[in-house]
Parts: C-alpha cells; sequence; structure tokens
C-alpha cells in the first residue's frame, strides 16, 4: 500500500511538472549578462530573436560577421541577436567572457548583445537551453564536407546522437518569432544565406 501511494504520488508531481514545463514561456526565463546582471527574457518581447551558442576558436567563428551584417539590416525591424559563449564543445571558447567581448568586438565589431558563458547541454544547461531543444529538436546537419565531418566525429562518440534533442556543436541557433514560439533551429553547417531568408520572413 505504501509503495502504491509513493508511486501515486511520484506520478502526479510528474505530471504536475510536465504540464508546467509545457505551459512556460520564454518570458518567464531569466538569464545572466556579460556583467553578471540577472535579465528577464520579457524584456524582449514583441522581438524576433535568434539565439546562438558561440565560440571564438572554431571554424564557425567567422559566422560572426555574417550575424553582426544581418543584425545591422534587421535589428530596426525587430531582430536581436543574443549570443551566449559557450565552452562546451572542443573548448573552443575559453578566457573569460571579457576577452571573449573583446575579441568579439574588435575583429568582427559585434554590436548584438553577448551574456555570460553558459552550458547548453548536460545538468548544468541554461533553463534558456531546456526550454529551447524542448521545442526544436535535432533534424540533421544537412550535407556537404562540413555536415558530414561533424556527424562522423560526434557518432563516433554517440552512435545514438541524432536522436538526441541536445545541441551538437557550436553556433547552432534557434529562432523566436514576436510571440515567442520557437520556430526553427539550424545547426551550424546551415547556409547563413537561409538563415537570413527565414528569420527576414518573420520580422514586421
Amino acid at each position: 500500500m505504501k509503495n502504491l501511494l509513493t508511486f501515486i504520488i511520484s506520478a502526479a508531481v510528474s505530471a504536475v511538472l510536465s504540464f508546467s514545463a509545457a505551459g512556460q514561456s520564454i518570458y518567464d526565463i531569466t538569464v545572466t549578462d556579460m556583467n553578471g546582471n540577472e535579465v528577464s527574457m520579457s524584456q524582449y518581447k514583441g522581438k524576433v530573436l535568434l539565439i546562438v551558442n558561440t565560440a571564438t576558436q572554431c571554424g564557425f567563428t567567422p559566422q560572426y560577421e555574417d550575424l553582426q551584417l544581418m543584425y545591422e539590416k534587421f535589428k530596426d525591424k525587430g531582430l536581436v541577436i543574443l549570443d551566449f559563449p559557450c565552452n562546451q564543445f572542443g573548448e573552443q571558447a575559453p578566457g573569460t567572457i571579457e576577452s571573449i567581448d573583446e575579441f568579439c568586438t574588435s575583429k568582427y565589431s559585434t554590436t548584438f548583445p553577448r551574456f555570460a558563458k553558459i552550458d547548453v547541454n548536460g545538468e548544468s544547461e541554461s533553463p534558456l537551453y531546456t526550454f529551447l531543444k524542448a521545442r526544436q529538436k535535432f533534424k540533421g546537419f544537412g550535407s556537404g564536407d562540413k555536415a558530414k565531418i561533424l556527424a562522423e566525429m560526434l557518432s563516433k562518440t554517440d552512435p545514438d546522437y541524432a536522436s538526441k534533442p541536445d545541441v551538437k556543436w557550436n553556433f547552432t541557433k534557434f529562432l523566436v518569432d514576436a510571440k515567442g514560439n520557437v520556430v526553427a533551429r539550424f545547426e551550424p553547417t546551415a547556409s547563413m544565406n537561409l538563415v537570413s531568408n527565414v528569420v527576414s520572413s518573420k520580422l514586421y
């Protein structure tokens, strides 16, 4: 009887938590900016968001240039790009957030918001990324040499990697529309022209 009661209570708690997660809004989430200040995502209500986990020593790092061009082109139409440095992939975002910011602003003249370094997978992952991954799963790297290299590399460490929603590498991008819906996920191998075109279709 005791075991049955424990099971019922556990199932009820799980159901409540699942319902809560399903009903959560991105605007309920708080993140930390590069100066250590807590920032509510609610301040971006009505904006189209492109959320990117970045690294300064990656083969995809030059995408910073494309991201800045996109930001300059679309920021007056409602786009905000949110940069979350992450050192989980090949330790390619070493150093302090201050050194990362100096690199990005001096080399790529970035002006979009940058946040504190975070984890995007695992026990210490940001709640923002838990939210994003739950709504846009991994759908493959597409075609091309870089896609093949990443797929082969990841399959060696985890043959089931493709079935998991985890972020796979630096410069994965999640697109959030002006109503807070996570409408697209772009792997780092996705064409930046494609990303720009989809982003522009969601703007005012």
